[in-house]
């Protein structure tokens, strides 16, 4: 079994990288800093040392980059029964005094990535009438916040890309699960202070992750949101 995880260096991708591992999965991971990817590879392999890690620096908002990234995993693994597109930059603001561009940024990264990499991997889930895609959304997919700007836009983008692709998948037999995470104590909340029981951990993420894969052939779960117990952080 075969799976490839973007953004996988730290926090929820890397511990969705881990989870994988541990089941059995070789998996192919990317980031942009090759010396956290190898370090995160390291640590994935003490995981598992019998499965293969396939751990490529890769900027996910440089369309190249991506479709280099799916022609070494197409020629590394024969098949992909897993697909975590969770590379993602969070960069918070109002639209009004984000800087110019950056909306354009955070779309190749947050979205523009995740389609690209999809289509390319796709043909060959299609060919076996089997696999699954999970997209890692937010839920600021779902609900507006102060500050959200560009990057909400790109998570609203993001789900609405897991839905549709959802429905044309259907008759394929391929699986499309939307995650849905709030606070989670990853990089992107560095410096905030979090109270006890405010940030969920990434290992939850994995969890659930997990626990939707290993359904039955004939269900999915489309779309979870997860969020702390005590709701959102204001």
């Amino acid at each position: 079994m075969n799976a490839v995880i973007t953004g996988a260096s730290k926090g929820i991708g890397k511990a969705i990288a881990e989870k994988l591992a541990s089941e059995g999965f070789n998996v192919a991971i990317c980031a942009r800093n090759a010396e956290t990817l190898e370090k995160a590879a390291a640590d994935i392999r003490l995981v598992n040392p019998v499965i293969q890690v396939l751990a490529i620096p890769v900027d996910m908002g440089k369309k190249d980059e991506v479709l280099a990234f799916a022609d070494r995993i197409k020629s590394t693994f024969t098949t992909v029964d897993v697909l975590v597109n969770n590379a993602g930059l969070f960069v918070p603001g109002s639209l009004h005094e984000q800087e110019d561009g950056l909306l354009e940024s955070l779309m190749a990264t947050n979205v523009y990535s995740a389609y690209h990499l999809t289509r390319q991997l796709l043909e060959g889930m299609k060919a076996n009438r089997k696999g699954h895609i999970f997209n890692m959304c937010s839920t600021a997919s779902y609900t507006s916040y102060p500050n959200g700007g560009a990057y909400s836009i790109t998570k609203f983008a993001l789900l609405g890309f897991s839905r549709n692709l959802r429905e044309e998948l259907k008759s394929h037999n391929v699986k499309v699960t939307s995650l849905s995470p709030g606070p989670t104590l990853t990089a992107s909340w560095e410096g905030f202070e979090a109270p006890p029981r405010r940030m969920m951990e990434p290992e939850d993420v994995a969890k659930l992750l997990w626990g939707a894969y290993t359904l039955s052939e004939q269900a999915v779960v489309e779309e979870v949101i997860m969020r702390p117990i005590l709701g959102d952080i204001s």
